[in-house]
């Protein structure tokens, strides 16, 4: 049940990555409070598949900006489309420019999550 609770502030948080921004699993655990649980909000993009909303798993990307989630969008090219959709170039899985298009929840969002 905590993993679930956990799972759904995860998905709050990412449901407001604004359009052509992407932002970090760290980052997202860090903001929750949780750092040091990347590895966390992975699990959590993972089952996000599931949900009943949409949830905007593509702009969640490792602390480099590789796209290391990429196997679970039911196809090897899907992650890469979608960004590049929003406006981002992307060569061998990783975000080009990548701190322009970063968002950081920390300095983003109000910290009353």
């Amino acid at each position: 049940m905590e993993d679930l609770y956990f799972f759904e502030k995860v998905y709050t948080v990412v449901r407001l990555i604004p359009y052509g921004k992407v932002t970090s699993y760290g980052a997202i655990a860090e903001f929750l409070g949780s750092k040091g649980s990347a590895r966390m909000v992975g699990w959590a993009m993972n089952k996000c598949i599931s949900h009943s909303e949409i949830i905007p798993a593509h702009r969640v990307v490792n602390r480099n900006g590789l796209l290391t989630g990429k196997h679970h969008f039911g196809g090897p090219n899907i992650m890469q489309q979608l960004l590049e959709n929003e406006g981002i170039t992307i060569i061998n899985n990783k975000i080009i420019n990548f701190d322009s298009h970063y968002w950081d929840p920390l300095k983003e969002l109000p910290l009353n999550h």
